[in-house]
């Protein structure tokens, strides 16, 4: 079965941003290079995971005695990127994630895969049999700053959703909230 590799080296621009409201958000991880670009719709949480692995990499490899690498310890300003997403056309819904550390280069790999569903219906005509035998995945590689960079800014997205409420800890909708405060 081959696989279609969206790889990205060096990318120009890699971030996480929303569409929707809160509440009613899809998360995408976006990619360009050039004109390439990709975009890949992600869960909340694979968003906060990421962000907080990427962090724990480069804060391990400041700690390295001997470290050849120069780790920035915050985003460095020059690679602050607050601006929204660019033309969303999701390429496929992520289910597994890899992260790494590549010595070589010195930079961080994402690696992305389209969540595969094994409980499909054997309804061969809802099959595109061009598609059929392709798989998708995304692999980005990106030098530190950049991985700082986007590790503050999805902090800084998965953080603007709604607020939580102080009682149960429940997310609050914007139009109103029923609270079911813990049991003690």
């Amino acid at each position: 079965m081959p696989t279609r590799v969206h790889e990205f080296a060096w990318p120009d621009r890699v971030v996480v941003g929303t569409i929707g409201l809160p509440g009613a958000r899809t998360f995408y991880l976006q990619v360009r290079a050039g004109t390439q670009i990709v975009s890949i719709a992600m869960e909340k949480q694979q968003s906060a995971l990421l962000a907080d692995k990427i962090d724990e990499i480069l804060d391990q490899l400041i700690g390295l005695e001997g470290n050849p690498h120069s780790v920035p310890t915050s985003t460095p300003i020059e690679l602050v990127d607050n601006d929204q997403l660019e033309a969303v056309e999701e390429q496929f819904r992520t289910g597994a994630m890899s992260l790494g550390w590549d010595p070589t280069t010195a930079q961080v790999v994402i690696e992305a895969y389209p969540i595969t569903d094994v409980d499909t219906d054997n309804d061969d005509e809802s099959l595109d049999e061009d598609d059929a035998d392709v798989t998708e995945m995304l692999l980005v590689r990106m030098p530190v700053g950049t991985a700082r960079a986007f590790a503050k800014r999805t902090r800084e997205v998965v953080g603007a959703g709604r607020p939580a409420c102080p009682l149960c800890g429940h997310p609050v909708d914007a139009d109103g909230h029923v609270c079911t405060p813990p049991e003690v």
